[in-house]
């Protein structure tokens, strides 16, 4: 038996097969094309482990994802691997529409093939969880209440639209052909592993640095922070009692402000790891350009998977933060690695 983990480099993929060897010694196959975000040092504890296996590619590569279904022959396949940064996607979309929709595709439909060829037992336990976004759904006005499962699509960037577009093909190859796919739309992620171009990484390695914390516009966006290993545990339950055909979304419960999460930051770091000079880490705090586009607020309701599943998550985010800054600091090594050359570029040219 084995799982077949799309994007298993990246920084929830990596966060959940921690998690799944945790829980047991099943096979992982970590299928994943190394982009910028993915990272095998994040998943070293694991070389050499007679149960992980990792496959260099992208879903692009039909062939190879075929022959990897082939010869691993999977029970299930998790799909993370996707471009995920929304500042990104407005600069350059069209990695998006490859990977997100054209990629997805490809792995839906060699998996549906995969899939009609196994055994009827095989088949009736088979499961394809795809792992998409709250940010499909659009924007929220303060005060409206938080996506359901039932709330119409409205994606407002490159990004958001491709996630959505391979939600649709999940959707439609479960109605059409009864291939046992799962929808989960996830709230904002943050915890081990995560690429320092997303918020709060961003705050934690900036300010380490003593470089100006940039927050778009006014700061007053607002989003629904999920610690990531309630996330995988959310995937888990998922995987073991979702039922195909269904979507399932997965919320932290904590809304904040962007500006709000930059200054708890500031606030916690102030008293583990204070200043040379003795001032707030606050001081750093700068106001750049709002981005195109940018939507004000989302949140998630989880009422649908607490009564189901029977999830809900552990972590508050006051807990769940004070962990995220301890392993940046107890990690610098792995963030000095991620953080050179192309990404200083990246971020100098994003928020100059």
């Amino acid at each position: 038996m084995s799982i077949l983990v799309t994007g298993g480099a990246g920084f929830i993929g990596s966060n959940f097969i921690h998690f799944s060897f945790k829980k047991s010694e099943e096979t992982i196959i970590n299928f994943d094309s190394l982009t910028y975000a993915g990272n095998l040092a994040n998943l070293e504890l694991f070389e050499g482990n007679d149960n992980y296996s990792f496959i260099r590619g992208t879903i692009l590569d039909r062939a190879l994802v075929e022959t990897t279904l082939r010869n691993f022959q999977p029970r299930a396949i998790i799909h993370f691997a996707a471009e995920s940064h929304v500042d990104r996607s407005i600069h350059a979309p069209s990695d998006f529409i490859e990977t997100n929709i054209l990629g997805s595709f490809n792995l839906i439909d060699s998996t549906y093939k995969y899939w009609q060829n196994l055994n009827e037992d095989a088949r009736e336990t088979f499961r394809f969880i795809h792992v998409s976004t709250d940010e499909v759904y659009g924007t929220l006005n303060p005060g409206e209440p938080s996506f359901t499962e039932d709330h119409k699509y409205a994606p407002n960037s490159p990004y958001s639209a491709s996630k959505a577009s391979s939600d649709h093909i999940a959707r439609a190859y479960f109605h059409t052909y009864q291939f046992p796919s799962i929808i989960t739309n996830c709230s904002n992620n943050y915890g081990p592993y995560q690429f320092p171009e997303k918020l709060i990484p961003l705050i934690i390695h900036n300010a380490l640095s003593e470089k100006l914390l940039p927050i778009y516009g006014d700061g007053q966006q607002v989003r629904d922070w999920l610690f990531v290993e309630d996330h995988c545990a959310a995937i888990s339950a998922v995987l073991k009692k979702g039922i195909p055909g269904q979507t399932y979304n997965i919320g932290g419960q904590n809304e904040y402000t962007n500006l709000a999460i930059a200054q708890m930051i500031c606030s916690n770091l102030d008293k583990i790891k204070p200043r040379k000079n003795h001032k707030s880490y606050q001081d750093l705090i700068t106001f750049v350009d709002d981005r195109p586009g940018h939507d004000r607020r989302y949140a998630i309701d989880n009422s649908k998977i607490e009564r189901e599943i029977g999830w809900a998550p552990k972590e508050n985010f006051e807990s769940g933060l004070q962990q995220t800054i301890e392993w940046y600091l107890n990690h610098k090594n792995w963030v000095e690695s991620v953080t050179s050359g192309a990404y200083q570029n990246w971020i100098e040219n994003q928020y100059k």
